[in-house]
């Protein structure tokens, strides 16, 4: 067994360069093992709690696409107040549209977005207040549209918060400040082709932000995919014990 030698020239800034690849190793959860490592930091993130501090590491892992870390992230509580003790900042709903940018259409998961859509709810409540805080821009705007399913209508969760969204900064209004004019049309104009059944989304957002992901794909922890296996094994062992039944069949007599 080969020994590695220690490395003496070890500093606090190395030490911690190591420790935070590490880290990212574990949430790029490409291994089984990542994954489980994952879902046992956010159950500990979990029993923590929020807060302004920690804040930054609770987005990142809500930036894995991973359910599993996810559920283990927002355990018991509901995904649309999981962000609701901390006060939003531009920081926080810079990286809320970047992940609402990054994920396709149908790619997302479903706490997940509503974790993202409890966030901008509250900010834009009241449109200005919000703007105040984040400036959209159109490409925000679509990042958030993108996400709307004309099949499920307006009565779908999710369908519901994004056009109330829509609907507020819909309303935004200063004369002299053409890109805040800009904003309050577009998001009137996404609200209006969800609507109208003579326009498709596609009228108003760009179609390759559309392009929709029917089935995301994503590492399962060893347990879960041990057992898949397991069942798998077993029904193919349970197939080939199975009797032939055609064997098992007296032979036809003839007729006298």
């Amino acid at each position: 067994m080969a020994i590695v030698e220690s490395n003496e020239n070890w500093t606090e800034e190395r030490i911690l360069e190591t420790e935070t690849r590490l880290l990212q190793g574990i949430f790029g959860c490409r291994t089984s093992e990542a994954v489980e490592a994952a879902i046992t930091y956010g159950k500990f993130l979990s029993t923590v709690g929020i807060t302004p501090e920690n804040c930054p590491v609770f987005l990142r892992i809500l930036e894995i696409e991973n359910h599993w870390v996810i559920d283990a992230l927002i355990g018991e509580r509901d995904p649309f107040l999981l962000l609701s003790p901390v006060q939003p900042n531009k920081h926080i709903l810079k990286r809320i549209f970047g992940m609402l940018t990054r994920w396709h259409k149908g790619g997302i998961y479903s706490k997940s977005l509503s974790t993202i859509l409890g966030v901008l709810q509250s900010v834009y409540s009241s449109p200005k207040d919000g703007y105040r805080i984040y400036p959209l821009t159109i490409a925000d705007l679509n990042a958030l549209g993108k996400h709307l399913d004309k099949k499920t209508g307006q009565d779908d969760p999710g369908n519901r918060v994004i056009l109330e969204v829509l609907d507020k900064i819909a309303d935004l209004e200063s004369p002299g400040v053409p890109e805040m004019e800009g904003v309050a049309i577009h998001a009137g104009a996404i609200r209006n082709a969800f609507f109208d059944n003579r326009k498709n989304m596609e009228d108003v957002i760009p179609p390759v932000l559309l392009v929709t992901i029917e089935d995301r794909v994503e590492i399962s922890p060893r347990e879960i995919r041990v057992s898949g296996e397991k069942k798998a094994a077993a029904a193919s062992t349970a197939d080939e014990e199975k009797p032939d039944k055609d064997a098992a069949k007296p032979a036809a007599r003839g007729k006298k």
